[in-house]
């Protein structure tokens, strides 16, 4: 189960499966290969994440967030991840630096090689592993679910060449500022990383559908 919602999750991300699309229980089943029961758990995991929503008389659909929401649920993504930034003991652990030069590695490689998949999971990696070094893990754990309550607005961007470059950027300027102990640099790297996803997101949906909600 964990591996069909693994990949649904991954697609929905990558903007392979759309907002409002339609999740076929016997089609999943055969394209995993596996029970409908293991796909409806999985279905449900999605629910649980925020990604997936029941349509009346339709079924499971990829849930599609206003633009209300994805600015809302973004603007405290913001007042989190900067309070776990600040909170982020300096100057840092080596090994901390050493996990996140690793992981960011992979991340580069990924990016490279136009591997969006791979740079979806280091991305998730890395965020994990800089924000859970301020060692609060109540923190850490609000920061991932509302990260991943709003995967579904990076599908315009996830899987974009221009958009994982200034990830890969954005992620070693960080490295720098926890090396250099800059601790204001750091904070306004994680405020500014974020609105990349968000504002292309809220444009996409403002361009086909208007402004309202």
């Amino acid at each position: 189960m964990k591996q069909v919602a693994s990949a649904l999750e991954e697609e929905i991300v990558l903007g392979w499966l759309q907002p409002r699309e339609r999740l076929i229980e016997e089609d999943i089943a055969s394209r995993f290969e596996v029970k409908r029961h293991v796909v409806r758990e999985a279905i449900a995991e999605l629910e649980r994440m925020g990604l997936v929503e029941r349509v009346q008389n339709k079924g499971a659909a990829v849930r599609m967030l206003s633009p209300t929401e994805v600015g809302q649920i973004y603007s405290v993504r913001e007042a989190l991840e900067t309070l776990a930034a600040q909170q982020i003991p300096l100057p840092p652990r080596p090994e901390t630096i050493s996990a996140l030069t690793k992981i960011q590695g992979q991340h580069a490689a990924a990016v490279e090689r136009g591997d969006s998949r791979a740079a979806f999971r280091a991305n998730m990696a890395f965020h994990n592993a800089l924000f859970g070094a301020c060692g609060n893990p109540h923190l850490v754990e609000i920061i991932q679910s509302l990260a991943q309550k709003v995967h579904g607005a990076r599908s315009y961007t996830a899987a974009s060449p221009v958009h994982l470059a200034r990830a890969r950027d954005d992620h070693w300027a960080m490295i720098e500022a926890l090396k250099a102990s800059d601790r204001e640099k750091l904070v306004q790297l994680c405020r500014e990383h974020l609105s990349p996803s968000r504002d292309t997101y809220i444009a996409s949906l403002e361009q086909r559908f208007g402004k309202a909600g």
